[in-house]
Formats: C-alpha cells, structure tokens, sequence
C-alpha cells in the first residue's frame, strides 16, 4: 500500500459550537475523542495523519476545509454524531457525501459497513451537496454520523465497542486506500539512473530523447531519476530495455504505479 496522507475532524469544536447535546454529553467531545482514536490507528498502520483540531476550539465548516486543502490531503474524513428533534427516534449510523459516485461514496460505504458489523443499524450514504465543509474540500470527503447522541441504546453502544468502534473506521478507511491502490494500473519503466544532482538528470534525459527515446526525470525519494518510457506490456518494456544496454546505458526495469 502506498502512503496516503488522511486528514480527520472532529465535528464542532469550541464554546460556541458543542453540536448537538443531551443529557450534558455534548458532540464535540465525543467527536473529538473518536477523531484522535482513528488517527493512532491510522498511523500504526503507515498513513500520514493530520487534523482540523486536537483540543477544544473553533473553526467554520469553510475554515476546516480550508485547512484540509492546504494540509494536500488525500482523503477527509469528518467525525459526528447525529441528533433528532424528538430524542430516541432514529438510531443507526450514516455517511454524508457531496455527491454520489467515486471515491467518497466508496469511503462512506466502507466505514458505514465496518460499523455496521459492530451493532449499528446502516442508514447508508446520503448525498448532502449544501454542506459547505463537503462542497468546499479538495478531496474526496466524508462525514461520519456515528450513532444518535439523543439515543441511550446508540449511546450505550458507542461507549461500550468505543475502540472496536475506532478501530471500525480506520478500517473502512484502510480497504479505501487499498482498493484504490488495487485498482490503479501499473506500468513498466526503465530506469538509467538515478542522481543528486538533477542538472545530471536533465542532460541525461535530454539525451535519451535526442536519440529517440521517451525519456524523462522525476524526483523521489531525494534522487532525480531518469526513466524511459511506460508500458503496460512487459515485452514492449523487455525490448527497450535490451535496447539500451546494448547502446551502453545501465538499466533498471520498474513496475510502477500509474501516477495519480
């Protein structure tokens, strides 16, 4: 699995905004606890972890997803709990999206399964295009409701299974980053070489594409590399590769993951 980078809020945050409260539990509180839990999780599991708030403060649904743009996070994730105007009628779990399809949807169906296995009943993914932390987001986000603060069963649930609760989302938000991964083509490249210098790289480069081939220099892991070409058919990548050694030039062949 390659690195991904996840940012999660908790929802609400601050003396002005508690979100919804019953009881004297307050939204916020919970929301913030669950959000710290999953992002422990997260990074055990090698992704890059970031967060709108870690205490109790403010910020606008526009400023946390002005934060979350900025952070170049690969994926939002909002942590809730939903609330009724009549207390103990709805129970359950949901996932809020800006529009159906692609890659939120299948964050949201992934999450809302994990806890649904845990006791919550599933009220599915809904599509919510006004909330501006959803409409304003970069990336592909998600608002998890889990459970009903005005519910004492929900809430009895939420305290008892709260780690496997945790441990639920990071999941769902695990066999995301996996699918995606599975689900991105690879290529076959052919390395020359790989230099600190980068104004090596581009002479390089520039060199290769003089003699007709589709070079190229990118830089990772500190290094600028060259590569030549990207195919999908391992015998095309055979070929060149062949090519190249019997006109001098060290080879390395890659399979790569198609860029995103």
């Amino acid at each position: 699995m390659g690195t991904r980078k996840v940012i999660i809020d908790a929802g609400h945050g601050g003396e002005q905004d508690p979100g919804a409260v019953f009881e004297g539990r307050q939204e916020k509180d919970d929301a913030l606890e669950l959000a710290l839990a999953v992002g422990r999780i997260l990074e055990e599991n090698g992704v890059e972890v970031l967060y709108t708030r870690v205490t109790d403060v403010y910020d606008s649904p526009g400023e946390k997803a002005e934060i979350a743009n900025e952070s170049g996070a690969d994926y939002l994730i909002s942590i809730h709990r939903n609330a009724m105007p009549i207390p103990g009628t709805a129970s359950g779990v949901m996932s809020l999206v800006y529009r159906y399809g692609g890659t939120a949807e299948l964050l949201g169906e992934n999450i809302d399964q994990q806890l649904a296995m845990l006791g919550f009943q599933d009220l599915g993914v809904i599509e919510r295009p006004g909330l501006i932390l959803l409409r304003r987001s970069d990336m592909p986000a998600v608002i998890v409701e889990v459970g009903f603060i005005d519910n004492p069963a929900d809430n009895s649930l939420f305290d008892r299974r709260f780690r496997e609760i945790a441990r639920g989302i990071a999941d769902g938000i695990l066999n995301t980053i996996r699918e995606e991964e599975e689900a991105r083509p690879e290529y076959y490249q052919v390395q020359i070489g790989a230099y600190e210098n980068c104004r090596i790289a581009e002479e390089t480069a520039a060199e290769l594409t003089r003699l007709g081939y589709p070079a190229f220099y990118l830089f990772q892991d500190g290094y600028c590399k060259v590569r030549v070409g990207a195919y999908l058919n391992l015998d095309n990548a055979v070929n060149i590769e062949r090519k190249l050694r019997e006109e001098g030039w060290p080879t390395v062949l890659l399979l790569e993951p198609a860029a995103d």
